[in-house]
C-alpha cells in the first residue's frame, strides 16, 4: 500500500475529495439565489365588449386580475377593428388618459394595446394608412403611459387567386414586408415604443423560424415576438418554438386549440400542453406575462384557473 504521495498526486487527491462538496456548494447557492417564478397573469379585453371600461376594471379586480392587454373594444370606447383600422381623431389626450385612470385606479396594470391592422395588404397606400393608423395608436399609448403593442402581420389575398402559393409566400411581399417592419420600428422609437409580432400558421409569420427570421431582418429592438403556442402547435412542438424564439419574446397568449382545426376550445381541452408550456416560459422567459386570450364574460374565470393549476404544478 502506497503511504507517501508525490506533490502532483497529493493536488489530485485533494481536487478530487473538495470537488463534490464545491459542486454540491455552488448549486446548492444557484438555487438559493435563483428567483422564485411567480409570473404575471392577464386577460386580452377584445372578449368584453359589452362592458363600459369602468365596469370591465370593477370586474377584473373584484377577481384578481391586475394585468390587461387592452383592446380599444369596450362599450365606451369601441374603436379597435381586426386587420383594418379606425379613426382616432375622438381619442384626444384627456380622453386617452380618462381610460388609462378608469384602470390603474382599480389596481389593474396595461401591459399592452392590441393593434392588430393590416400590414401585409397588397395596396401601398392602404398598407401606408395603416402604418398612420399604427403610429395613432403610439400616440394614444404615450397618453395612457403604454408603450407596448401587439399585431399581427395581417391577412391579405389578392382576389381572383385561385393557384399558386398564397400572398403571403410570394418571393416579393417578404422584402415588402421587411420594409414595413423597418419603418414601423422606425416610427416606434421616435413614441420609446416596442412592437410585439404575434405568429400564426395559416400567415406571414407561419412558423417559429419564419418569425424569428423575420424580426431578425427587421434587425431592430423595437421589434419582439408575442407568442401564442396554440397558433403554432400545428407546425411547431412548444420546445421548437422557445429554441428559435426566446431570445424575442415579452408576452406569451395562453389559448387552447386542436390540432387541424381553426376554432380554439376551452382551456385544457386542445392539444396545448398547459404543463410543458409553463415550464418552457419560466425556463426561458420567465419575464413574459401571460395573457389570456378569447375569453370574456362567461369563460375568463374556468381559463384563469386552467393556467393557474399548471403555474401551481410547476411551482409546488
Amino acid at each position: 500500500m502506497k503511504t507517501q504521495f508525490t506533490r502532483r498526486e497529493a493536488l489530485a487527491v485533494g481536487a478530487a475529495t473538495l470537488a463534490p462538496a464545491f459542486l454540491h456548494a455552488t448549486s446548492s447557492v444557484a438555487a438559493d439565489s435563483a428567483p422564485a417564478f411567480e409570473p404575471v397573469v392577464g386577460i386580452a379585453t377584445f372578449g368584453f365588449t359589452s362592458f363600459t371600461n369602468a365596469a370591465l376594471a370593477q370586474e377584473l379586480a373584484a377577481n384578481q386580475v391586475n394585468t390587461i392587454q387592452l383592446f380599444l373594444a369596450q362599450e365606451d370606447s369601441n374603436y379597435w377593428r381586426y386587420n383594418s383600422r379606425n379613426d382616432l381623431s375622438s381619442l384626444d389626450a384627456a380622453r386617452c388618459r380618462e381610460i388609462a385612470a378608469t384602470y390603474r385606479d382599480a389596481g389593474i396594470a396595461i401591459h399592452s394595446l392590441g393593434v392588430y391592422t393590416n400590414l401585409i395588404h397588397g395596396d401601398a397606400a392602404e398598407r401606408q394608412a395603416n402604418l398612420d393608423y399604427f403610429e395613432e395608436m403610439f400616440r394614444v399609448g404615450a397618453e395612457m403611459g403604454v408603450h407596448t403593442f401587439i399585431t399581427e402581420a395581417g391577412h391579405y389575398e389578392p382576389e381572383g387567386t385561385a393557384h399558386g402559393a398564397p400572398h403571403h409566400f410570394q418571393e416579393a411581399v417578404w422584402a415588402q414586408m421587411v420594409e414595413t417592419g423597418k419603418e414601423l420600428a422606425t416610427r416606434a422609437e421616435a413614441y420609446d415604443a416596442t412592437v410585439l409580432y404575434e405568429p400564426y400558421y395559416q400567415g406571414f409569420l407561419t412558423s417559429a423560424k419564419r418569425v424569428r427570421l423575420y424580426i431578425e431582418a427587421i434587425d431592430s429592438p423595437r421589434a419582439r415576438v408575442l407568442l401564442d403556442p396554440a397558433n403554432l402547435i400545428e407546425l411547431n412542438d412548444i420546445e421548437e418554438m422557445f429554441a428559435q424564439l426566446a431570445p424575442y419574446i415579452d408576452c406569451v397568449h395562453a389559448k387552447d386549440r386542436k390540432l387541424h382545426v381553426n376554432a380554439g376550445v376551452p382551456a385544457g381541452e386542445g392539444d396545448v400542453d398547459y404543463d410543458l408550456f409553463v415550464a418552457q416560459v419560466a425556463q426561458h422567459t420567465p419575464h413574459a406575462p401571460f395573457i389570456l386570450e378569447y375569453v370574456g364574460p362567461d369563460d375568463y374565470k374556468q381559463a384563469l384557473s386552467v393556467l393557474q393549476a399548471a403555474i401551481d404544478r410547476y411551482t409546488a
